[in-house]
């Protein structure tokens, strides 16, 4: 099963520029995050904070009793060993095989044969669909299979923590899809925790267990998919319905008076209205329950009254779709 991550209090800057600050969360171990948010709010460097990669001016990151800020590199860096990072691009280097940029962490970080890193890689490529391409050259596959290869790579060194970087940039609509299974299907045959950033509303929308969003320096909200998807706050609103109207503006957010002006000129979000939520993905048939979904459902039915009347409504209408009490 995946670690828990606990993230409390983490503040960033750079230079004079504050990032953001006093982020406080936590990712339950073996369930799939979402964290969302506009462009220039800081997801990718709070994903590589998490990892020890960038170390924030305040507050902590605690992996299986390593603080990834504030322990000795040396620690650190064994931590990080816990972790399968699936970048933006994939991160190939161009001129090795796919099967040798997939072997790389495994001749880098283990003294493993060359007989058993085959039997790994191999198994790692068949997990991703790509049986048969590992011959092939970064430079001779899709944008799509370049993201799958870089997940494979991930993998192979059977990390607890998976962290994704824009998993659909780049991508169109039919592949996004693919990935989003993916994910889920990964997630159900190795039951590691999960954190995806990512900007797309469908993979935000049936992928995660959990969401988060980040504007303004600050973590918005964080928990049950539910939560954030009932949420009336209107950032919220404008980024989930891609409105002009709200916040977020083109460059970054706007300030109180053109908000002001947007009103006084009708220029409005509209009416909340508590959206449908669409269900979140099943593994593809044939493959094991995810152990994660289980374990999640009894979560959120603990914590169910402390939640917002929208999402508690929400999450027992799901719940009894699902023919669960």
């Amino acid at each position: 099963m995946g670690i828990e991550v606990v993230v409390e209090g983490l503040t960033k800057t750079f230079g004079r520029q504050n990032i953001w600050q006093d982020l406080t969360l936590t990712l339950p171990p073996g369930e799939v995050s979402v964290m969302l948010g506009p462009s220039g709010t800081g997801k990718t460097v709070f994903l590589k904070s998490l990892v020890g990669l960038i170390r924030p001016e305040e507050g902590s990151v605690l992996i299986d009793g390593v603080d990834m800020v504030n322990s000795r590199e040396k620690d650190v860096y064994e931590a990080r060993k816990l972790f399968g990072l699936m970048f933006q691009d994939g991160a190939l280097f161009g001129s090795m095989s796919l099967f040798d940029n997939i072997a790389f962490p495994l001749r880098e970080h283990t003294r493993k044969k060359e007989s058993e890193i085959r039997r790994i890689v191999m198994e790692r490529i068949d997990m991703v669909g790509m049986l048969g391409s590992e011959g092939k050259l970064p430079g001779e596959i899709s944008g799509g299979m370049r993201k799958r290869a870089g997940l494979a790579r991930a993998l192979v060194l059977d990390p607890k923590i998976i962290l994704c970087d824009e998993p659909d940039s780049g991508l169109d609509p039919v592949r996004t899809s693919y990935v989003s299974q993916l994910l889920i299907d990964l997630n159900a045959q190795i039951d590691a925790t999960m954190l995806i950033v990512t900007h797309n509303l469908d993979i935000a929308a049936t992928v995660p267990d959990n969401m988060g969003m980040l504007f303004r320096r600050s973590l918005v909200t964080f928990g049950p998919r539910e939560v954030l998807l009932t949420s009336d706050e209107p950032v919220v609103e404008q980024f989930l319905n891609g409105r002009r109207a709200g916040p977020i503006g083109m460059s970054e957010e706007k300030d109180q008076a053109t908000i002001d002006r947007e009103a006084l000129h009708g220029i409005v979000v509209g009416e909340a209205t508590e959206r449908r939520i669409v269900p979140q993905l099943e593994p593809t048939p044939g493959l094991p329950v995810r152990q994660a979904a289980l374990r999640r459902r009894e979560r959120v039915l603990g914590m169910l009254s402390t939640l917002p009347p929208a999402a508690q409504r929400a999450i027992t209408a799901s719940f009894a779709a699902e023919g669960q009490p």
